[in-house]
C-alpha cells in the first residue's frame, strides 16, 4: 500500500501531492519495474480521499511514462531506467549500488555445520507430534518467563551427564540465542563491571559487550589459555572464557589453570566467570572434558550454552546457569522480561532430548565431523614440513600455520584467487598485537561441506598453497 504524508495546508492540490510521492517511489527504485500499485478504489479509501483524486494523480503518471495502465489488470510501473539520466543528481536519491561480495566455490567457514545430515524427518515427527496433541494447546499461551519448565528440566538433565554441571532447572534461563543472553547478563551484573576477555576471543561478544560501553581488558593467552597473571594484574572483575575448546585457537584449558581462576574469582565477592561451552560436544581424541562449572564449588561460575552447533546456525535458543546469587538479583530486578523463545520450539527440543533423538544424532555428527577432520589431515600429510596444525582434536576447525614465511594476508589474498573462504587469526584479535606464534595461520572449518565438497575444496586448497610441489591427492573418505 503507498501511504505519503498529506498536508491541506500547503498550495498543492492533494492529487499533486499523491503523484508527486508516487513518482519519487519510482525513481528511487522503492516502487520498482512492472510492480503493480493499488486500485484507484482502494488507494482512495486508504488515503480518505475521492477517487476523482486518485484516477487525477494516475492520470499524469501515465501521461509522464511513470505508471501504465491494462484493462481488467490494473496499474504498474514503467521501465524508466533509460530516463533516469536526464534527471538531475540533485532530484533523485536512488539507493547506492551495494558492494558485490566475493563468491566462493568451498566455504571452509568454521561457523557453519553439517545440515546434509540433519534428521529431518524425525524433527519433522517430532513437532508433528506436539502439534496434534490436544494437550499441548497451552503452548500457545504466555509461558515462564525464565523457560518452559520441562524445557529446562531436560536442559539441565542433558548438562549434567554430558558436560557434568551442577544445576537444577530453576537456575536455567532461556533466551533467544547468546546475543540476548549477553544483554541480560549484563545487566544482572551491573554498570560497574569490567570484563576480560581472551585474546584472541569470540568478537561478537566483544562487539556486544564494548557496544553497550562496558570496559573490556583482552587478556593474552599462553598454551594453557587466559595468562592468569595478566588477569590478576588487571582491574577486571568478570573473566568471559571458553575453557572446553578455546575459539579461536582449540585450546583445553587444563586442570591447574581453571583452578587458578577459580581461586581468582575467589579472591573477591563481586568476581565472577563466564564459562561460554562453545563447541565442547565435539572432541575427537581424549576423554570428555568437563565443564568449570562443575568443579565450582563457591558459585563463581555463570555457564552458557546453546543448540546452534549441535543441531542448527537458524536454532537460537541458548541458555544461562546462574549461580544463586545472581539468580535473587535477576528475579528481584529482571524477571519481567519475557521469554523470547517459543513454547513451541521449547517442547520440540525437550522432546527431542526426551526421546534419545539429540543423543544419537551428537554421537552420528561426532562421528561424521571426525571423518572430515581424519581426512584433512591425511590429505596434508605429504606437507608436514611447510605447515603446523593445531586445534584439531576438538570442534569444527583447525589452524594450519605456513613456515614458509608467507603473510597471513598474503594466504588468504592468494585463497581468494581461487575462490576458498578462509579466515585468518588476527580479525579475532581484540587488542594486543598478533603474537608471532600466530602469524601465517589461517582457520579450516570443515563441518558444512560435504564430503564430495570437501575432497575438491581439498584438492583447490592444495593446488593454491603447494602448487609448485604438489601432486594432486583427492581419496575416496
Amino acid at each position: 500500500m503507498i501511504t505519503p504524508i498529506i498536508d491541506t495546508s500547503i498550495k498543492d492540490p492533494v492529487y499533486t501531492q499523491i503523484y508527486k510521492y508516487i513518482k519519487k517511489e519510482i525513481e528511487t527504485g522503492h516502487l520498482s519495474f512492472k510492480e503493480k500499485l493499488p486500485s484507484t478504489r482502494i488507494l482512495a479509501s486508504h488515503l480518505q480521499v475521492s477517487r476523482n483524486t486518485i484516477d487525477m494523480a494516475y492520470g499524469q503518471l501515465i501521461d509522464e511514462g511513470y505508471i501504465e495502465a491494462f484493462p481488467k489488470r490494473g496499474f504498474f510501473v514503467c521501465d524508466i531506467s533509460s530516463n533516469l539520466m536526464s534527471i538531475p543528481a540533485n532530484a533523485q536519491t536512488a539507493p547506492q549500488p551495494k558492494e558485490e561480495q566475493p563468491h566462493y566455490d568451498f566455504d571452509f567457514s568454521p561457523y557453519g555445520v553439517d545440515l546434509e545430515n540433519f534428521p529431518y524427518g524425525t524433527w519433522r515427527k517430532t513437532m508433528r507430534d506436539i502439534l496434534y496433541d490436544d494437550r499441548n494447546t497451552c503452548l500457545f499461551e504466555a509461558g515462564p518467563r525464565q523457560g518452559d519448565e520441562d524445557f529446562c528440566q531436560a536442559i539441565a538433565d542433558y548438562l549434567h551427564q554430558s558436560r557434568g554441571v551442577s544445576c537444577t532447572p530453576d537456575q536455567i534461563i532461556v533466551g533467544a540465542g547468546v546475543d540476548y543472553l549477553l544483554l541480560l547478563l549484563s545487566q544482572i551484573l551491573g554498570r560497574d563491571t569490567v570484563f576480560a576477555m581472551e585474546d584472541p576471543s569470540y568478537m561478537q561478544a566483544w562487539r556486544i559487550l564494548t557496544h553497550l560501553e562496558f570496559p573490556v581488558i583482552p587478556i593474552t593467552l599462553d598454551k594453557y589459555g587466559m595468562d592468569i597473571k595478566a588477569l590478576e594484574n588487571s582491574q577486571a572483575n568478570v573473566a568471559y572464557i571458553t575453557p572446553s575448546h578455546h575459539f579461536p585457537l582449540g585450546i583445553v584449558m587444563p586442570i591447574k589453570r581453571r583452578q587458578e581462576i577459580l581461586s581468582w574469582a575467589c579472591g573477591k565477592s563481586d568476581r565472577y566467570i563466564i564459562e561460554d561451552d562453545y563447541d565442547s560436544e565435539f572432541r575427537y581424541k581424549g576423554r570428555p572434558i568437563p565443564s568449570l562449572q562443575g568443579i565450582d564449588t563457591h558459585h563463581k561460575v555463570i555457564y552458557m550454552g546453546t543448540f546452534s552447533k549441535a543441531i542448527a546456525p537458524s536454532m537460537r535458543i541458548s541458555y544461562l546457569v546462574l549461580p544463586p546469587e545472581l539468580l535473587n538479583i535477576y528475579r528481584r530486578n529482571y524477571s519481567f522480561y519475557s521469554n523470547t523463545v517459543p513454547r513451541t520450539e521449547q517442547k520440540q527440543i525437550t522432546e527431542f532430548i526426551r526421546q534419545g533423538h539429540f543423543q544419537r544424532h551428537l554421537n552420528r555428527m561426532r562421528n561424521i565431523y571426525k571423518a572430515k577432520r581424519d581426512y584433512i589431515l591425511k590429505v596434508l600429510e605429504p606437507y608436514d614440513r611447510k605447515i603446523r596444525i593445531s586445534g584439531e582434536n576438538s570442534g569444527l576447525h583447525m589452524l594450519i600455520k605456513f613456515l614458509d614465511g608467507r603473510s597471513e594476508k598474503e594466504l588468504l589474498m592468494q585463497a581468494r584467487k581461487e575462490r576458498l573462504h578462509l579466515f585468518g587469526i588476527s580479525q579475532y584479535m581484540a587488542g594486543n598485537t598478533l603474537p608471532k606464534t600466530m602469524q601465517s595461520t589461517v582457520i579450516l572449518g570443515y563441518a558444512s561441506l560435504t564430503s564430495h565438497q570437501l575432497q575438491e575444496g581439498m584438492d583447490r586448497f592444495i593446488q593454491c598453497f603447494f602448487h609448485n610441489d604438489a601432486v594432486r591427492f583427492v581419496k575416496e573418505m
